[in-house]
């Protein structure tokens, strides 16, 4: 069987293959009312913060390609995460539920075809879909948040691109603080292993908590103050080997008391500024235990305009 080189239906398999966009000058002259940021991020720090957080990825064993085709006026497009799903079959480019993120999803279609990862399936027509409301319980069931950024068109489409093989089950969320501020299915929960997730249970919706219990999953409830700074936002680097965001004390606590290795990245102006932690810098295009491997070590290369082959 020839060595796959992409397919992520996963949330904690090893992570071999990742895409990240770079802080662009459309991120550091974001209005930040016009995006709901905190504050206009600081380009200089964005950068040299965004640059270590690559270095954690490479360090762990991923390939990190580069996104760096030019958007102007685009400011969330750092946040790569969110415009795309990469499957066994391919890449699905979503169609974004915020306005302001339209064309987002076509440019990483194209940095992705350029790595060799095929665009498999373009939602169209009234479909919404951000994958930050799409989570993997595991490779054959995806779950799906209804909410601002979902819709049930998206939730049909995403249906007819993944087939039969795959169950697709909408997951209702709440209206917390309304239609301009960002929740996704995964601004609530992030699993670092098949049965142990982090999660904010105040917001969880009920059927969705009773799958994850009947699913055999420990849930670790995150500290009711680090919900605000992102706490329930962990990438998994591998199974219990995570990646959170500097200043959440007691939730890394908790996930080192469950058995894992935690590593943090200071996140003020990447972070902090703009509302988006380390699963929304990161588009996993390969996790391993899937229909092969990618035998590839540590390595950076450019797989988006052909720029720098690392953040500047």
């Amino acid at each position: 069987m020839p060595t796959r080189t992409y397919g992520a239906q996963s949330m904690v398999a090893p992570l071999r293959r990742v895409m990240v966009r770079p802080p662009d000058a459309a991120f550091g002259s974001a209005e930040a009312h016009r995006w709901h940021y905190t504050a206009t991020p600081h380009l200089a720090t964005a950068r040299a913060e965004h640059a270590a957080f690559v270095g954690v990825l490479a360090a762990a064993g991923a390939e990190v390609l580069v996104h760096d085709e030019p958007l102007a006026d685009h400011a969330d497009a750092i946040f790569c995460h969110d415009p795309v799903l990469v499957t066994d079959r391919g890449a699905i480019l979503l169609r974004m539920g915020k306005a302001l993120r339209r064309g987002e999803e076509e440019a990483i279609g194209r940095a992705l075809e350029r790595a060799g990862v095929p665009v498999c399936y373009r939602l169209h027509g009234s479909a919404l879909a951000e994958a930050g409301d799409c989570l993997w319980l595991d490779e054959r069931t995806l779950c799906v948040g209804l909410g601002f950024r979902t819709n049930l068109e998206g939730v049909r489409q995403l249906r007819e691109a993944l087939g039969p093989e795959v169950t697709v089950l909408p997951v209702e969320l709440p209206y917390f603080t309304g239609p301009d501020a960002c929740l996704h299915l995964m601004s609530l929960i992030s699993l670092v292993d098949r049965d142990l997730a982090v999660v904010h249970q105040p917001l969880l919706p009920v059927p969705f908590w009773q799958l994850l219990i009947e699913r055999g999953l420990q849930l670790l409830d995150v500290p009711a103050a680090e919900f605000a700074t992102m706490a329930t936002n962990v990438l998994a680097l591998a199974p219990r080997h995570c990646l959170m965001l500097e200043g959440n004390p007691g939730t890394a606590e908790l996930l080192r008391k469950a058995g894992c290795a935690v590593e943090t990245y200071v996140g003020a102006e990447i972070s902090w500024k703009a509302e988006g932690g380390p699963t929304c810098l990161a588009r996993p295009a390969l996790r391993a235990g899937g229909r092969g491997d990618w035998a590839a070590g540590p390595a950076i290369r450019a797989g988006g305009g052909g720029g720098a082959a690392a953040p500047a």
